[in-house]
């Protein structure tokens, strides 16, 4: 039998069925939403069920309220095959009053059209992701994000990460998936992205909204933002990249398999930072190219662990894919945002995490030691341009809660100036 390794969205989920008739729990496929949705409810409706399926979505179509009898909290897999189930879910919350009543898990975001109530109290939403690699058992998770915020003065000094270079490529390559983990052999556990990618490309970026759509375009798009991961490419460059392969492409088709990768779960875009620190023009607002998780990138441009060992300036850009994968899931449970900051005079800032109390941190990531003095600089720039705004009243904002850099190295430690430098596999 699998072990269940718990997930940061086991508590999100349990507190919310604490106050919430219903949630919903949308992310990648493969990323575990199911498995973690069932340690907490007492029964299941599977609509992709081989024997049973198709007889939930004709009892969907004509009596939803007769297919949601069941003991609570009741979990309905892949709801999305039916989205008539959300204002069903949402009409026996309103009539019974009762929390915690339904658990909603779906792959894909739903065509708003269909849905005739937003769940607006009525529904939580939860984002899952691929795991961490405290998740995964691989970071000591000696240096909590939450205490980083909370103790402006939490000593660090000498916690050391377990994970060689050659540890966090490989986790790179792997990826987050939980099923890879129950695999026997590296080659086994390396495949499992490439069956997702295969999956995504024939047959669900067209099952999505119903268009049909070319399992080779959608590789080659996939390979062009791979090629552009963390950076802030533009529209106009991926294009030029994808019409070295398929010239008649056109900017619609491209936007329309781009919303699709985006309603699948495939693609993490990251937002821009934009205080009233410079003025509005320097700021550049573009979104920054992510991947739910890195090793989509890496499969996406046929690498390996061992040709990463050689490019480390490729592992760099995937790295910082991997650190903000992580982040994202550290900071659900703070409700914070993801941000990054970058503006035209070179002053930037690789991620925000901004919380929902208005408290936020700086980070760099960089992947090896000698990179650290650059990213600390970088970071100390920005925070003093932060203080000289706040004293010139131009934006009302508190100084950040602290400034770190992220590495791929093995120490921690708080340098002289104040910036802490952390190991990824350090982190929870």
């Amino acid at each position: 039998m699998k072990k269940y390794l718990p997930r940061y969205t086991d508590q999100e989920l349990r507190e919310s069925l604490e106050y919430m008739g219903a949630v919903v729990i949308t992310g990648p496929k493969w990323c575990g939403k199911t498995t973690t949705a069932k340690q907490q409810c007492n029964s299941l409706i599977e609509l992709q069920h081989p024997v049973n399926g198709k007889s939930y979505l004709k009892l969907a179509d004509t009596n939803p309220l007769e297919l949601l009898k069941g003991e609570k909290p009741l979990l309905i897999d892949e709801w999305q095959m039916a989205p008539e189930l959300w204002d069903a879910v949402r009409y026996l919350v309103d009539e019974s009053d009762e929390e915690g009543a339904y658990v909603l898990t779906g792959s894909t975001t739903v065509d708003e059209s269909k849905i005739k109530h937003s769940g607006a109290g009525r529904i939580k939403r939860i984002v899952m992701r691929p795991m961490s690699l405290y998740e995964s058992g691989e970071s000591t998770g000696e240096i909590s994000l939450m205490d980083l915020f909370d103790d402006e003065n939490l000593n660090i000094d000498g916690l050391k990460s377990n994970l060689s270079i050659t540890d966090l490529i490989f986790a790179a390559c792997r990826g987050g998936w939980p099923e890879s983990l129950n695999k026997k052999t590296r080659k086994q556990q390396l495949s499992i992205v490439s069956d997702y990618i295969d999956i995504i490309c024939n047959s669900d970026v067209s099952e999505v909204d119903g268009v049909k759509r070319n399992p080779q375009r959608v590789k080659a798009i996939l390979k062009s933002y791979a090629r552009n991961i963390s950076t802030l490419a533009t529209k106009k460059t991926l294009m030029k990249d994808i019409r070295t392969e398929y010239e008649d492409i056109s900017l619609p088709t491209y936007n329309s398999y781009l919303n699709a990768l985006e309603r699948l779960y495939v693609i993490q875009n990251i937002p821009a930072w934009s205080p009233n620190i410079r003025s509005a023009n320097t700021i550049r607002k573009s979104y920054k190219k992510e991947f739910i998780d890195p090793s989509i990138a890496v499969a996406s441009l046929n690498l390996t662990p061992e040709k990463l060992l050689k490019d480390f300036e490729t592992f760099g850009f995937i790295f910082e894919n991997l650190c903000i994968r992580d982040l994202l899931v550290y900071s659900s449970s703070l409700n914070g945002d993801i941000l990054y900051y970058n503006d035209d005079s070179g002053l930037e800032a690789d991620c925000i995490i901004y919380l929902s109390d208005g408290r936020y941190a700086l980070i760099e990531f960089k992947l090896g030691n000698r990179e650290i003095d650059k990213g600390a600089e970088n970071l100390l720039k920005l925070k003093k341009l932060i203080k000289k705004s706040v004293e010139n009243k131009k934006i009302d904002l508190e100084e950040p809660s602290f400034l770190a850099v992220i590495t791929g190295g093995e120490m921690a430690y708080t340098r002289a100036d104040g910036v802490k430098v952390i190991p990824i596999g350090c982190l929870k």
